[in-house]
């Protein structure tokens, strides 16, 4: 199931992890960001990623962001990829240069490319339900190139952690693809309880887009990020004089909540998705899998 066409994928791995250091350190030893950890199986966190969507992209059209900080540990994770697809960000500013300075290497690779962004912490219980989700996603915006489809995941409960967003009316004839009535980013709890019940869904962060598309739409909301890095060659050094010029911003409260008419979301209710960006969420997930965390595991007598 090879997307055709000029489709890349960009996967987000530039994260610090610090809320699971505790946990990562008890499974691996040392406290290493969660995107590199085997929480569960052989396989890690990134690992699983580059597996689970490696049917649908190729290799060369599959990019990696990471920090100056991990790439002893994720460059051993990342040997499927080219060196060069591999891009390396002085430092953690939150999701929005990171994505900002992907979207604009994929541009210059292939400016008609269209792009499915991937975080490299999400567990997926059913990973073929999965890529046949993201490749609907790729005939949706294919029909709607102006459009940024978001996946969308059935909330549990309210939680405050998440973005929410509220899904207004359905796309042709399939009953899971909508527009967007309004995106909201880690609401109070109040709020959050409100939009569950309106039926809103949980951003899982999951986007498929016309590259140009985003990158019109980041020239509107943040020029000055955009005419800051669109100027400045992949020069380490360069980089990290630029870095220390940007701001810290994040992708879904400072850009996706901004431009709600033009998203579209696809709802999947059975792909199993869950964030795991808390041990409380990873515990959920091995609860439903009826599996016992090995952190949890009473402790074999010598």
């Amino acid at each position: 199931m090879v997307m055709t066409g000029a489709s890349w994928a960009l996967v987000l791995a530039g994260g610090d992890g610090t809320r699971l250091r505790s946990l990562t350190h008890a499974i691996a030893g040392a406290p290493i960001p969660k995107q590199y950890c085997r929480i569960l199986g052989s396989r890690s966190l990134l690992e699983t990623t580059l597996w689970r969507i490696a049917p649908c992209f190729a290799a060369e059209r599959t990019l990696a962001i990471i920090n100056r900080d991990h790439p002893e540990i994720a460059r051993s994770q990342l040997r499927s990829l080219d060196a060069r697809n591999v891009l390396v960000q002085p430092r953690n500013l939150d999701t929005g240069p990171g994505v900002l300075l992907s979207m604009l290497e994929v541009a210059r690779r292939d400016p008609d490319a269209t792009v499915a962004m991937f975080p490299s912490d999400h567990h997926v219980r059913d990973a073929e339900a999965f890529r046949q989700t993201i490749e609907h996603m790729h005939r949706v915006i294919a029909a709607r190139p102006r459009r940024i489809a978001l996946l969308g995941a059935r909330p549990e409960h309210a939680d405050t952690g998440y973005g929410y967003i509220i899904p207004g009316r359905r796309l042709g004839s399939r009953d899971d693809t909508f527009t967007v009535l309004g995106f909201c980013e880690k609401p109070a709890a109040g709020l959050a309880a409100d939009m569950v019940r309106r039926g809103a869904l949980w951003n899982t962060f999951v986007m498929v887009a016309r590259v140009r598309q985003v990158l019109e739409l980041l020239r509107a909301v943040r020029p000055a990020d955009v005419a800051l890095l669109d100027r400045t060659p992949l020069d380490p050094a360069a980089l990290a004089a630029l870095y220390d010029r940007l701001a810290a911003w994040n992708f879904s409260h400072e850009f996706l909540s901004r431009i709600p008419e033009h998203l579209v979301v696809t709802r999947a209710d059975d792909l199993g998705w869950s964030d795991w960006g808390t041990p409380e969420a990873i515990e959920r997930s091995f609860a439903a899998m009826g599996v016992v965390p090995p952190w949890r595991r009473p402790i074999a007598a010598a």
